[in-house]
């Protein structure tokens, strides 16, 4: 076989790899007016999965999330979201197509109540859904126990727990969460982490940018290393613990 033949083919199962892939970015080029941070980055999630990106602060990471649900400046490249081509739509429409997002600050709004904050996660559809707020207080008996109290008024981690649960009132078919336990204390990190465990269980796919990384990528399907805005190492993620190289520049040995 000629090696323009392998290089074909391989081509080609690159392609068939992926597929499948639930949300796929190729070649994304993005940042912030004209300050371009991303470069040429690559990233699958397939349906139902679980993918991590880490890296050293700086790296993009967070940016990465913002420019799939179109919070950035696109500068190159194509995001694609259960087949629809969504590369510089806004968040008003992206919501529609059943991502939801979960920023690491200002993620609910703290005049108002519980409750309320959880409606306004559906505000897109007619009237509140009583099974996707039934749901919500399932996984997080906190908010239904508080559902009246004022947001503002909650601990990090009651907080942190109310923006996923408002971000889960539409059903979404992906999740993008960044940084879920910044700013946690220590023994509320693992049981933010159980949470996440229990969305993708249910069959809600999972994109996360993580600060604790050793963590994020015992738990997770897949990682990805993100540095200086580019790929750097793709894998599953126990393979990515058992890299040494990864491990003594990216996760502290």
């Amino acid at each position: 076989m000629s090696a323009e033949t392998d290089a074909t083919s391989g081509a080609a199962t690159e392609i068939d790899r992926w597929s499948d892939a639930l949300l796929q970015v190729r070649n994304l080029d993005a940042g912030y007016g004209d300050l371009q941070i991303l470069t040429d980055v690559d990233l699958d999630v397939r349906d139902d999965e679980y993918v991590t990106i880490v890296g050293p602060n700086g790296a993009g990471k967070s940016t990465v999330m913002k420019s799939v649900f179109g919070l950035t400046s696109h500068m190159g490249g194509t995001v694609t979201f259960d087949d629809a081509d969504i590369t510089g739509m806004p968040p008003d429409e992206i919501i529609y197509e059943g991502l939801g997002y979960v920023p690491q600050n200002q993620n609910i709004f703290d005049s108002l109540s519980v409750r309320e904050n959880l409606e306004m996660g559906a505000y897109i559809l007619d009237e509140v859904p009583d099974d996707a707020l039934e749901e919500v207080f399932r996984r997080f008996p906190i908010l239904e126990e508080r559902e009246n109290q004022t947001a503002g008024t909650m601990s990090g981690g009651q907080r942190q727990m109310l923006a996923m649960g408002r971000a889960l009132m539409l059903s979404p078919d992906m999740l993008l969460l960044d940084e879920p336990s910044a700013g946690l204390a220590p023994d509320l990190v693992d049981e933010m982490f159980e949470k996440v465990d229990e969305i993708n269980d249910s069959g809600t796919a999972i994109l996360m940018v993580e600060q604790n990384a050793k963590e994020a990528l015992r738990r997770c399907d897949r990682g990805y290393v993100l540095v200086d805005g580019q790929n750097r190492y793709e894998d599953s993620g126990i393979a990515l613990l058992d890299d040494e190289q990864v491990r003594r520049d990216f996760l502290g040995g």
